[in-house]
């Protein structure tokens, strides 16, 4: 019996590699998370715990009996504090089981995935505008009526004071979410254990003014259904609409009168304080156990738990996500694209896109998603800080296979099978992460649901136009998501249509705002391999030509497409690449006019290759030659060229090896003359000079290999916009060292 056949269920379907089910329906099980006797102090973000000697956030419950650095010979399971079942026996009955209610959603719903919470802007009127989304089951949900989110806040409320930041020597239980099937805490408001502690989920110390909450409701929109094998699901949109006022607050929410959750706005003169993470996933061939750390489930969780430990201290208002928030490696798995995968390279180009396939890139999509964005400390995250997405190749497509996804030749791109890849990765892209159905919202961006969404040209190879974002980050702040994946082609990153409407809408930017930070998802400044990308495109090259060849031990050097040179598509998808490279200067050099134009201090921030780095862009001082010749550079606060790219990367994923970084770093203080012809000089800052554990590095100070995110914060006193890279101090351990970076702002007189 052959392989393929050995993959087929009863009926002679395809048994799907990824398969994901509803969450079971028992009496350990409410509202969608599993419930242990004993609880920890739940709460998404958290209320301060009822332990009167602490502010231990309640994302997290404390376990003495495992710290993170304990001998690793200590099983490190989750276990659930005593502490709290002491309190509740000294209670009447009545009480006891009122403290522990279950929050049941009424009618009931089956959860896929979700909430999962999305950012748009704010408008002209300081309302802050986005959106909730649940996919759920239909065959274990009542929609009569239709799903109803709640939410409420008080506007007289201040904010909370900040908690102490995290001790490395606890170890922290993930708290409870709706959608999660090894979330292991029940659903009731621990924090009404006692009088003192009255306050619903997402409550938290400090409050001075117990005016009445605003409550609004509102009624979910139905704006797409999956239909597969199992069933069909249901993808629910709550638009939420908040007016500022004078006080950062805490909006709750629920679904159906289930668990509540929570996530925070800024006040109306406050400018936001946000996360930014890229490469959420981990490529094939990663052993994800080696960046577990004691006392956590995953390898996936601990820099996101590090990440909501920071929350937990400032509240972020936004998740940004700068691309590949999943990878979907294992669709090369599924046992429908086996014959299309064992093709040859040439044979490829007009293999049929069959029912089965098209079925089976739906099926992987949908399943991978819900699997992905409903797992541990990310969720817990999309849950409580609304997320800002942009799409990259490991969205569209699946790494390794179709990495750099719109940098192949046409004729492979327009290829049905890998076109159809592309584009529904495309469409679910936008439906997952950004809320949207396209032909259901529409294509004009001025009628549009999302507020900040700049659309431009269709998309060669995805059949939709590009999707950019141009969102309110605070009265001084705005940031652009940029679309370079879905306009991209070989040699075009994004079109000229999409510039022109991007540019439009920032010059109709107010006067008042002095920051613009543009998220584009690779590095614009960044060390380039012109040579390794001209030697692997050489005809000449031996390793390519034994790799087509078919010599043993030598085909992995070639790709299983068009039989190019590995790693050359991914050297074709970077800025820096030659087809790219009139582009990217051009592109840099409209940045500049529009911010002497603007009085704009223009940043970049980018993800993508793994590592944390720091570029610049400022303007070039020539000297006037002689043996002491000196420059003197311009300030950066009045240097109208001065334009810093942050990388950011990965939050997950693991770093290149120690060989590339170190050929990187070399590559760092290499001089690059390609815009001298407009007086701007490219350069890496050096602002890696000690490592995580605060031991002083010699050589590499330009680029470093380790798990990472930025927050990125307002000054309000410099006016400088601050990135603070979070870097990994040891992995597996949840525990980061910042490394900020700060960019001015725009001083020179226009």
């Amino acid at each position: 019996m052959s392989q393929m056949s050995l993959q087929r269920g009863p009926n002679a379907s395809h048994l799907p590699v990824e398969e994901i089910d509803p969450l079971p329906e028992d009496s350990r099980i409410a509202s969608g998370y599993r419930v242990l006797p004993l609880p920890p102090t739940p709460g998404t973000p958290p209320s301060v715990p009822p332990k009167p000697d602490t502010d231990l956030p309640a994302y997290f419950s404390e376990n003495d009996a495992y710290n993170a650095y304990a001998s690793a010979s200590h099983p490190m399971e989750p276990s659930v504090s005593s502490k709290p079942s002491v309190h509740l026996a000294q209670m009447p009955a009545v009480d006891r089981s009122r403290a522990q209610k279950l929050a049941r959603m009424e009618p009931h719903l089956q959860f896929m995935v979700g909430p999962l919470l999305r950012y748009d802007t704010v408008d002209q009127n300081e309302l802050w505008r986005g959106a909730a989304l649940v996919v759920t089951a239909d065959s274990g949900s009542s929609y009569e009526p239709f799903p109803v989110l709640t939410y409420q806040w008080d506007p007289e409320e201040n904010a909370r004071p900040s908690l102490k930041s995290q001790d490395s020597n606890s170890f922290y239980d993930l708290g409870p979410h709706p959608a999660d099937p090894h979330a292991t805490a029940m659903a009731g408001p621990s924090a009404q254990l006692s009088d003192r502690n009255k306050a619903s989920f997402g409550d938290y110390k400090g409050k001075v003014n117990m005016g009445e909450d605003q409550t609004q409701h509102v009624t979910g929109q139905e704006i797409y259904v999956y239909a597969g094998s199992g069933g069909t699901f249901t993808f629910w949109r709550f638009p939420i609409q908040i007016q500022l006022g004078d006080n950062e607050i805490c909006i709750k929410y629920s679904i159906n009168g289930g668990m509540q959750l929570s996530f925070f706005v800024p006040a109306r003169h406050q400018n936001m304080r946000w996360a930014a993470h890229s490469c959420n996933g981990f490529s094939a061939g990663v052993n994800q156990d080696d960046f577990k750390g004691p006392g956590f489930q995953s390898g996936y969780d601990p820099m996101w738990v590090d990440l909501m430990h920071k929350h937990v201290e400032q509240p972020f208002h936004v998740l940004v996500g700068g691309g590949d928030q999943l990878y979907c490696d294992s669709l090369t798995r599924e046992p429908e694209m086996q014959k299309w995968l064992l093709t040859k390279p040439s044979m490829k180009k007009t293999f049929p896109l069959t029912p089965e396939i098209v079925s089976c890139i739906d099926r992987f999509f949908f399943n991978h998603y819900c699997n992905s964005f409903r797992r541990g400390a990310f969720a817990r995250a999309n849950s409580s800080i609304p997320m800002l997405n942009m799409c990259d190749d490991h969205e569209c497509t699946f790494t390794d296979l179709i990495d750099g996804f719109g940098s192949y030749p046409e004729e492979l791109q327009q290829s049905p099978v890998f076109k159809q890849i592309g584009a529904r990765g495309y469409f679910f892209f936008l439906l997952f992460q950004c809320f949207i159905h396209p032909h259901l919202d529409g294509l004009d961006d001025r009628k549009h649901i999302f507020k900040s969404l700049v659309l431009g040209g269709q998309g060669r190879y995805i059949g939709l136009p590009s999707h950019s974002f141009l969102s309110y980050m605070g009265p001084q702040v705005r940031i652009l998501m940029l679309d370079c994946r879905g306009e991209r082609r070989k040699d075009q990153v994004c079109s000229e249509f999409e510039y022109n409407k991007v540019f439009q809408r920032i010059f109709e930017l107010p006067p008042d705002v002095k920051h613009l930070v543009v998220q584009i998802g690779i590095p614009i400044a960044y060390p380039r391999m012109v040579f390794l990308e001209s030697a692997l495109d050489s005809k000449l090259n031996p390793l390519t030509a034994l790799g087509r060849s078919g010599t043993a031990g030598f085909s992995s050097f070639v790709n299983k497409f068009n039989a190019d040179a590995e790693l050359l598509d991914d050297l074709n998808d970077h800025w820096t690449a030659k087809a790219h490279k009139k582009e990217r200067n051009w592109f840099i050099q409209q940045m500049q006019g529009i911010a002497k134009m603007k009085r704009l201090r223009i940043s970049f921030l980018s993800g993508d290759v793994h590592c944390a780095a720091v570029g610049v862009f400022k303007t070039l001082v020539r000297g006037s030659g002689g043996k002491n010749n000196r420059t003197i550079d311009v300030p950066p606060d009045v240097d109208i060229k001065y334009m810093i790219n942050v990388v950011t990367s990965a939050i997950v994923n693991t770093p290149p090896p120690n060989g590339v970084i170190a050929m990187v770093s070399t590559l760092a203080t290499k001089t690059h003359r390609t815009l001298h012809h407009v007086e701007t000089e490219e350069v890496m800052l050096p602002i890696f000079s000690k490592d995580p554990d605060g031991t002083n590095r010699i050589k590499n100070k330009y680029i470093m290999g380790r798990r990472n995110w930025c927050a990125v914060s307002y000054d309000p006193q410099s006016h400088e916009l601050e990135f603070d890279i979070r870097v990994e101090r040891e992995k597996g351990f949840g525990v980061s060292t910042g490394y900020p970076a700060r960019t001015p702002p725009p001083n020179w007189i226009p």
